[in-house]
């Protein structure tokens, strides 16, 4: 059979370039996972500071609030992509859960599509929004820190999300024999 051994080499290859798209996805979504645990425990003490100092002590904490709003984007961006990685979105699916697994496959397929398009348009304006702020060198209105990174970090977090699509989109329309 010429025609299933000349195929062999070609879904070597796939298998192994898939292998390493994953262990990238897996790096890069641990990175930003790490850091976004950071950026919550920031966020958390600093909310903390600010309760303990504004009540007792009628003393708040000037500009906590810009800071908390910086790390809340920071943390919830980082975390699409992990959280895509292990399929914790919310999904409502009334009508396709009694579809075939086929249907669904394809469905899936579309909307992973679909929505690394969109996340990755997003991203990339998102980063275009950051570099005219930077150009600009606004800065934040209470701290008078300049924000541009943090609007940097939300695109990064955009763009791992919308690779974590491609990869899941490529998963998703692997023959059975390769899954």
């Amino acid at each position: 059979m010429p025609g299933r051994n000349s195929q062999a080499p070609y879904l070597f290859w796939g298998l192994v370039q898939m292998k390493y798209l994953e262990r990238l996805n897996v790096f890069l979504n641990s990175v930003l996972l790490f850091l976004g645990s950071i950026a919550v425990l920031l966020l958390m003490s600093i909310a903390t500071v600010n309760v303990v100092l504004r009540y007792p002590f009628k003393m708040p904490w000037r500009g906590a609030y810009e800071v908390v709003g910086f790390l809340g984007a920071i943390v919830i961006a980082f975390a699409l992509g992990y959280t895509q990685k292990r399929k914790d979105h919310i999904v409502v699916d009334i009508l396709t859960e009694k579809f075939p697994k086929k249907v669904n496959r394809a469905l899936d397929g579309i909307s992973y599509f679909f929505t690394m398009i969109f996340f990755s348009i997003v991203s990339w304006q998102v980063f275009v929004w950051g570099t005219k702020i930077m150009k600009s060198r606004e800065v934040s209105e209470t701290l008078k820190i300049m924000f541009h990174p943090f609007i940097f970090c939300v695109s990064l977090g955009f763009i791992v999300f919308s690779f974590t699509l491609f990869v899941d989109l490529l998963k998703n329309f692997r023959t059975r024999e390769n899954r």
